[in-house]
């Protein structure tokens, strides 16, 4: 299928353009910077830069199979004014609306629109049970999302199957929610919100791009979908397991005046109450990957990632102080995985978005000796890094080394081996921090924990661009 992806280069599209080009599915997506998108979504996307032309934008659809529009500006961080009311409006309902006659415009029209949507839809309910058939409320988040909603309208009476997706809070690595709450938390200094009793709707990431992508095939789905995980939990229950998974105390309550004078009326989203049931995907057998918190924290929390001081470093790496290995399983052949590895456009897909990672100029052609250069950001600070490939051997192992950036020394060697129709891919890492004493002990408190998440991130992407599992070197 070719499908056309508004709001590609957020959390959630990032992870939903790997998975798409699993399944073999050509992806176009629209965004507002065609370089930036390129840093973030890889080589192997079409891009569409955002136009208020809706000739354009037909166009771009046209031919397409599905549309997906995961767009919508953040609804927490920021106070509700009549400015950012109309911020939150256009950039969901108006986004759709635009989608909505484009696709009335395109020729021939996709067959499918999966349209973002909320939980927020069912307003503050207490412990009222909800699945789809319940009705909504009349405050602001629930009107939003009813008129977000209620843009799609008109898509199914041209013949487009339509399926509004009510998401729950989405957990994953390296951005969405989990990101903003785990700094307190990590510290020792979080704790339930409000009274903590407020049911906290849920769902991993890896789960939430799975259901876009059976829905997009899938005929049953059709209208309003929870799209939730079957466990139920309290803002308590929640807080008490994040911290286990962090072996962390989680027992300093942040009360709800204290962010009701913070947020006003957009504190409404941390202490509202919507105890929600994925009733339609439960009936249609849905397998979840995560179906309990425990198992999703312990996903997005852990890392297969080994470090240690190095014993034995190859010939160009002698100096290094430290070794990072990791080991990825992939269910696809050498060639491909190897020829994804040689497009330098999908080094960023692979880096975290909040590394800001971009290459410097016009991405090279990967062989012996190439240079690349790029910027990123480590902890806020703008870096420049120039590496060079010091060994390419095609569709068995290349290596690059730092020849300028933050580093003392950093050796980096790529591994591919078969398994049959799989790849086994390792990572090795042989680094030295810069400043001596001081490096070393900023590297045991910051940096190592830094490169467990970037590369069990990139594992991450990996897995859901080919599918796959990642394991311990020492296991």
């Amino acid at each position: 299928m070719r499908i056309f992806v508004s709001g590609a280069t957020g959390f959630i599209g990032r992870a939903l353009v790997p998975l798409l080009q699993r399944y073999g599915h050509t992806v176009v997506v629209l965004a507002r910077s065609e370089i930036r998108a390129r840093n973030l979504l890889g080589a192997d996307v079409s891009i569409i830069p955002t136009t208020h032309d809706l000739s354009t934008l037909a166009t771009a659809i046209s031919g397409c199979d599905a549309v997906v529009n995961l767009a919508g500006a953040p609804l927490v961080g920021k106070r509700w004014t009549a400015a950012r009311r109309r911020v939150l409006e256009e950039s969901r309902i108006g986004v759709t609306e635009q989608l909505v006659r484009a696709i009335e415009a395109a020729s021939p029209r996709p067959s499918v629109l999966i349209a973002g949507s909320a939980v927020g839809y069912y307003g503050d309910r207490a412990n009222e049970e909800l699945i789809e058939s319940s009705g909504s409320t009349d405050d602001f988040l629930s009107r939003l999302c009813q008129k977000w909603e209620a843009a799609t309208i008109k898509a199914k009476s041209l013949g487009v199957r339509v399926v509004n997706l009510r998401t729950g809070v989405v957990l994953g690595r390296a951005g969405g929610a989990l990101a903003q709450m785990l700094p307190p938390f990590q510290m020792g200094v979080g704790g339930p919100i409000g009274s903590g009793r407020q049911y906290f709707p849920w769902i991993h990431l890896h789960d939430l791009v799975k259901i876009i992508v059976h829905a997009l095939t899938d005929e049953r789905f059709v209208g309003p979908v929870n799209a939730v995980a079957p466990q139920q939990t309290t803002n308590r229950e929640f807080t008490r397991l994040l911290g286990l998974a962090l072996k962390r105390p989680a027992f300093l309550p942040l009360p709800a005046f204290v962010l009701q004078a913070i947020f006003g009326q957009a504190s409404v989203v941390l202490l509202g109450s919507q105890r929600v049931c994925p009733a339609f995907l439960t009936s249609q057998a849905f397998t979840w990957n995560f179906a309990t918190l425990s198992d999703a924290l312990e996903d997005i929390l852990s890392t297969k990632v080994a470090i240690q001081t190095v014993l034995s470093p190859p010939a160009d790496a002698i100096g290094a102080r430290y070794e990072l290995t990791m080991t990825t399983v992939v269910n696809t052949q050498t060639t491909q995985a190897f020829a994804f590895f040689s497009k330098p456009d999908n080094l960023g897909l692979l880096t975290p978005a909040t590394m800001k990672f971009s290459i410097k100029g016009k991405p090279p052609t990967i062989a012996e000796n190439t240079i690349i250069e790029h910027r990123l950001r480590i902890a806020m600070i703008p870096l420049r890094w120039r590496s060079k490939i010091v060994a390419w051997e095609p569709g068995r192992r290349f290596v690059d080394r730092q020849e300028l950036g933050p580093y003392r020394l950093w050796w980096h060697e790529h591994t591919f081996s078969a398994d049959g129709e799989r790849t086994i891919m390792g990572d090795r890492v042989c680094y030295t921090p810069p400043l001596g004493l001081i490096g070393r002990m900023v590297h045991k408190i910051f940096i190592a924990t830094m490169l467990r998440q970037i590369f069990q991130y990139r594992s991450d992407v990996i897995r859901l661009r080919f599918g796959g599992v990642a394991s311990n070197p020492s296991e």
